[in-house]
């Protein structure tokens, strides 16, 4: 199986989700097949229905949290360093055609948030930014089409 990279913040994350899932919405969703059978007929009872579509999705989504943590390649950031762009690494970077600043944070698939700056390993820009140094220019290729950006810096926190 293939490891799973991510930062110690997106383990503690997907942690959290299954204990909730396990512990909470498990229990919720079986209190409510119970009380939706007390209504009667199954087969035309919505209540029912939907309830155990709710414990189907819950269910596999706690395998998949499960997967997800048995193959969690968990980074320290805070021990990383350098000077160039790695998982982990804050990038500061300069549209070259806009002038606007942007920070992103490369992280791994599960924790991934481009509202919040964080930009997956796999991304397009994430993959143009990898091994690439403060100063250097980058192409993106993106479904929107191509953005030109400068790095402005690099950091670990």
């Amino acid at each position: 199986m293939d490891k799973v990279p991510m930062t110690q913040a997106g383990y503690l994350a997907l942690e959290t989700e299954l204990k909730t899932r396990q512990q909470e919405e498990r229990p919720r969703i079986i209190q409510a097949i119970s009380d939706a059978r007390s209504l009667g007929d199954l087969s035309e009872n919505a209540e029912y229905h939907s309830a155990k579509e709710a414990q189907s999705h819950n269910e596999g989504r706690i395998l998949e949290l499960e997967s997800l943590i048995g193959r969690a390649d968990v980074i320290d950031i805070s021990k990383l360093s350098g000077k160039t762009v790695k998982f982990g690494a804050t990038v500061k970077l300069l549209d070259e055609d806009t002038e606007e600043t942007k920070v992103y944070q490369i992280v791994g698939e599960t924790e991934a948030d481009v509202r919040s700056g964080k930009v997956s390993i796999t991304s397009p820009i994430a993959r143009a930014l990898i091994g690439k140094k403060v100063g250097d220019t980058v192409e993106v290729h993106t479904p929107g089409g191509g953005k030109s950006y400068e790095i402005v810096r690099v950091a670990f926190r």
